[in-house]
Parts: C-alpha cells; sequence; structure tokens
C-alpha cells in the first residue's frame, strides 16, 4: 500500500537545511552513474501549463515522476515515488514544500562546495515563494554566514521576507549583489544581476529562470567568471536561458560549462582561488525530486507519519 503525504506532513518531516546532505548524496551518485535522469517536459494548457519530469536512481532503490500545473498563477506538484526491488508505488507525495526544499538544498551544495573560504555574507535577490529555503539552506551548508542582504520590487513583501529569515534589506540589488555568496530566485525573464556588481571571490547560485527566454544573469557574470556550472549540461541546453544566449553570443561555449557533480564528486576543483568568481547555474532535476521524496518517506515511516492509501 502506497504512502499519502500532504504538505503540512511533508513540512513536518524535513527542512531545506536537513535536504542538504540528501542532495549532496544525490549529486555524489549521479557522478558515480547511479542515477538516469530526464530533463522536464511542458505542456502548453489554455490556462497555463502542465509539466512532468522523472529519473530512476539504483543506488537509492527508487524510481520518480514528478508532476505539476501551473494554471493561472496557481501551481500544485506531486510525486510519485515507485520501489525499484518490487516494483511498487512507494508513495505520493505532496510537493510544493518539497520541491523548495530540494531548490534551497542545491544551492547549498554548491555553496559548501564552491564558496570561497571565509565566506560569511549571503545576498538574495528575489523574495518570492523560494527564497526563505535557499536561505535556510545555504547558511546550514555554510555556517560562517553572518549576514543576510535581501533585496525584490516590492518593499511590502521584502519586509516582510526580511523579518521572516533574519535579512538586511538592500536599497538596491547591487546592494544585495556585493555578497560573498549571491542567489538569484526571481520569475524575472530579463537580467536581474549584472556582473560589475560582483565582488571579487563571489559565488553566484542563479535559481530562479528555468525556461531558455529566461535570464536572470547579464552576459558581464559570465564572462568574470572563472568556473561555470549547471545541475546538468543536458537540461542546461534545453531550458537555461541564462546559458543558452551566452553560448549564442559568443560570452561562453559549452565546453566551459560543467556540472557540479563533478565537483562534489572531487573529479574537478571548482574554485581554484578565493578571488575567482565562481558560478552554478540551477534549473532543478528529477533526481532531487526522488531523493527529497524517498528520504520524506525513510522519515515518515520511523514517525508513523502520513496515511496508506
Amino acid at each position: 500500500m502506497p504512502l499519502y503525504l500532504t504538505e503540512a506532513e511533508v513540512a513536518g518531516l524535513l527542512t531545506a537545511g536537513e535536504a542538504v546532505p540528501v542532495l549532496e548524496a544525490c549529486f555524489a551518485r549521479m557522478a558515480a552513474g547511479e542515477i538516469e535522469n530526464v530533463p522536464r517536459r511542458r505542456l502548453a494548457a489554455e490556462e497555463g501549463s502542465f509539466a512532468v519530469m522523472f529519473a530512476l536512481d539504483r543506488a537509492l532503490g527508487f524510481a520518480g515522476v514528478k508532476a505539476y500545473t501551473a494554471v493561472r498563477g496557481r501551481a500544485v506538484f506531486a510525486v510519485l515515488l515507485f520501489e525499484l526491488e518490487t516494483g511498487e508505488l512507494a508513495a505520493v507525495v505532496e510537493a510544493d514544500n518539497a520541491g523548495r526544499m530540494r531548490t534551497g538544498a542545491a544551492s547549498g551544495v554548491a555553496a559548501r562546495h564552491l564558496a570561497r573560504g571565509g565566506a560569511s555574507t549571503l545576498g538574495v535577490i528575489g523574495c518570492g515563494r523560494q527564497a526563505a529555503s535557499q536561505v535556510e539552506a545555504i547558511r546550514a551548508a555554510v555556517p560562517g554566514i553572518e549576514r543576510v542582504v535581501a533585496y525584490c520590487r516590492t518593499p511590502e513583501r521584502l519586509r516582510s521576507f526580511c523579518a521572516t529569515v533574519g535579512a538586511e534589506a538592500a536599497e538596491s540589488p547591487a546592494d544585495a549583489a556585493a555578497q560573498d555568496i549571491v542567489v538569484t530566485i526571481t520569475t524575472s525573464p530579463d537580467p536581474v544581476l549584472r556582473g560589475d556588481w560582483l565582488r571579487e571571490g563571489a559565488l553566484v547560485c542563479a535559481a530562479g529562470a528555468n525556461h531558455p527566454s529566461s535570464r536572470e544573469l547579464d552576459d558581464v557574470v559570465l564572462q568574470r567568471a572563472s568556473f561555470v556550472c549547471c545541475d546538468s549540461r543536458e537540461n542546461a541546453r534545453l531550458e537555461s536561458g541564462d546559458l543558452i544566449e551566452p553560448v549564442a553570443n559568443g560570452v561562453l561555449d559549452w565546453l566551459e560549462v560543467h556540472e557540479l557533480q563533478a565537483v562534489v564528486s572531487g573529479e574537478l576543483p571548482g574554485r581554484e582561488s578565493d578571488a575567482d568568481i565562481v558560478v552554478f547555474k540551477s534549473n532543478g532535476l528529477a533526481a532531487w525530486d526522488v531523493a527529497v521524496a524517498a528520504e520524506l518517506v525513510r522519515r515518515a515511516r520511523e514517525r508513523g507519519a502520513g496515511t496508506m492509501l
């Protein structure tokens, strides 16, 4: 019998900070060739869209499908998790909270492996639904973070976000960008981060845009970067406007775009000096959804949470 987990139950079982080691292990399994990941596919609907993405994790023993609708400004997410050994449906997980956790945790993994030594400040551009998990996960991954500076265009939302996560309100995006680690987590179709705002040694985690026509980073960010990586080159070629357009414009070459899994596994060093500017472009992988759903199921079984269908 499959287990059903609601959004409220998911929120009570796992935090974005606790998801960082879950995602770190997932990246290591990707590097070892133990995971097959299929990129997101979107279908247009009259009032929105439907998307599906799926992955198989042999070492973890699970396969899963994440599907979601985005209709009239509202998104609804679900993950179906299957046991590989038996082929049985293990769980149905409402996956809005889980998705925020895994996206934040991926930035946390990038920060753990790519931030300069002694990084102590975090800038966040964007204060929407995904932003708080970014802060939580990066704080967990980089315990030396002492200051968070946030910016978004809506003053009321900015004040609320800063009160919730304990951040300082920036007067401009340039103020948020002048930090050791900079996260962009917006829905903007046009760049919100300019490369000339970055300080030496900055790590940029671009986690908002995941459409080929949307960009959060201008070309100067890529021009100044000593190392550029993403979650998956296959995914990036399909939906990373932040990389697709610079490659098309001759600013970047796909041969210069690496995968974070190679850094996590030790195959690549990533950062070579504290002065390097480093970029991690995050689009989101079904493999992460499978890993987080499996951890949620493990915790739910231990604690007797959820409903058996």
